[in-house]
């Protein structure tokens, strides 16, 4: 019982900051790590042992789906080359960087310690930075590069992560003998994800109802993570091509009833769990802390604080270089035309290398790392105070700085949703133009002033109110629908246009059958 009062006690804390976060518009992750430290000094806190393999399927699995669910493939192939420099390079320098310096201040502390603590700091947390980015007017482009780097350099920090656990396991392993392994896992994951995707849709075609469907929606998602693992796969990758996959065709075949419970049982559980997180990583450094002398909890912390200067240093490092470089190759002539449009401005670049944040994926990378593992109360107490002293320095400062550099922004989101209801509205008077009854013919005078608004007006979208209980109504939604379905599959908008246009549809829809 005692566990349970905790864990409501803890919930509705964690609710109270999120809205305290809102009010003051700083990221939430940041005030649930101040009540992580808070939980670490309270001496009558329960101390609570989670099992270290199921900590990644637990927080990873289900928050890495909901992220790649959204995400673009236009958007990430058009920004291909800053997204990977990002996922390959910086992780690789932070990783590097981290190592060389922590293996300098424990000189005994092996080399593949090192790089593991390096891989758990190295990735940026995608919440954070997203509770931040819209709440600013950021370039279109900046927020593409960040969403997909935070996507996908989770999974190039954890193979580093894998093969440095590994290593520390079998201490005589030479990396040279992963590296086949490595290479299949990469390709299996893919391939993997792809299939269970297409068996997962079969098998959960015919469940309709909502609490049933979201129950399988998350139990194929952790069996899916599990299986990958079991397989010696990269999880994340499997977990990352799984729900792209599913993202495709799930629109078409998705009622909007279902959908919209979907997405709010979805963003409620990724708020949970990042609260899970937090809370249950300040109860496991409680016991560690209080067990350590002065002079050991000096050493530790300013162990913590030489990482994290570290792992914000080595980020602008490597981004502000970059962007330079491409900078003068592009004052001389020297890239290809389709680079050009990819090189940062110094302040676009000054905003990239500042959005480093990190969250849950290290939090629970560091929570994986078995019981026996060589340093691990230090690597536990490290992670932590990475996670907290980039989300109150970066988190705090990001969108005072992003205001203060004034960004301008074409807003190509909204160009884009104002192009597709034009197409729907005229893909939904093309369904009923050729019924003669009164009642069609009311109908089309609607959506003719509503296609006339949407070409005025770029913000205005379908409106509840216009579409009262009608047989023609339904028709002509799912002929909008199916419009909208093929702008984004022949690219001529992008997901974020897509999903938003998709939700003003999906309110008309309910309000049909209400």
């Amino acid at each position: 019982m005692l566990t349970f009062e905790w864990i409501i006690g803890l919930l509705l804390a964690a609710v109270a900051l999120s809205a305290l976060a809102r009010r003051i518009k700083v990221p939430y992750p940041t005030f649930l790590a101040l009540g992580g430290v808070l939980l670490t000094l309270l001496p009558w806190a329960p101390t609570w042992a989670l099992e270290p393999k199921l900590a990644l399927a637990l927080f990873v699995a289900p928050v890495l789906l909901d992220a790649a669910f959204d995400t673009s493939l236009r958007d990430l192939r058009n920004n291909w080359l800053p997204v990977s420099t990002l996922v390959v390079v910086a992780v690789g320098v932070t990783t590097a960087a981290v190592a060389v310096v922590a293996h300098w201040l424990r000189p005994d502390m092996p080399w593949a310690v090192a790089i593991a603590l390096g891989a758990i700091v190295a990735p940026p947390d995608a919440a954070a930075a997203t509770a931040i980015l819209r709440q600013v007017n950021l370039p279109y482009r900046i927020q593409k590069i960040l969403e997909g780097e935070s996507l996908l350099n989770d999974a190039s920090a954890l193979l580093i992560y894998r093969v440095a656990v590994g290593l520390v396991a079998a201490e005589h392993m030479k990396i040279r003998e992963f590296v086949p392994s490595i290479t299949i896992a990469l390709v299996g994951s893919l391939a993997a994800g792809f299939l269970f995707a297409q068996v997962w849709m079969m098998i959960t075609r015919r469940i309709t109802e909502a609490p049933s469907a979201i129950i399988t929606q998350f139990g194929g998602t952790f069996m899916v993570w599990i299986i990958a693992e079991h397989l010696g796969l990269s999880g994340i990758l499997t977990i990352i091509a799984y729900a792209i996959t599913i993202s495709r065709t799930a629109p078409a075949r998705t009622s909007a009833r279902l959908r919209v419970s979907s997405y709010a049982v979805w963003e409620t559980v990724v708020f949970v769990l990042n609260v899970l997180a937090f809370m249950l990583i300040g109860l496991q450094l409680r016991p560690i802390w209080s067990g350590l002398d002065d002079e050991v909890r000096w050493k530790y912390c300013s162990f913590a604080a030489a990482i994290l200067a570290v792992v914000i240093l080595a980020r602008i490092l490597w981004v502000m270089p970059y962007g330079a470089l491409l900078r003068t190759l592009k004052a001389r002539n020297l890239l290809p035309a389709h680079v050009v449009d990819a090189v940062p401005t110094l302040k676009r670049g000054f905003i990239v290398s500042w959005c480093g944040m990190r969250g849950i994926v290290t939090l629970a990378a560091a929570f994986a790392l078995p019981e026996w593992f060589p340093y691990r109360d230090l690597i536990l107490l490290t992670a932590f105070a990475v996670v907290l002293g980039s989300l109150v320095i970066q988190g705090l400062t990001l969108r005072p700085l992003i205001l203060a550099l004034n960004f301008a922004d074409d807003d190509p989101v909204g160009r884009e949703a104002a192009h597709a209801r034009g197409v729907v509205f005229r893909a939904a008077l093309d369904e009923i133009d050729a019924d003669p009854s009164e009642e069609a013919e009311i109908l089309r005078l609607e959506y003719r002033a509503v296609l006339l608004r949407a070409e005025n007006d770029p913000d205005g979208g379908l409106t509840s109110r216009e579409l009262p209980s009608d047989p023609l109504r339904r028709r002509a939604i799912a002929a909008a629908r199916q419009a909208l379905l093929n702008l984004r599959r022949i690219e001529a908008i992008g997901d974020d246009a897509f999903h938003l246009v998709e939700e003003e549809l999906d309110r008309a829809e309910l309000s049909v059958e209400a």
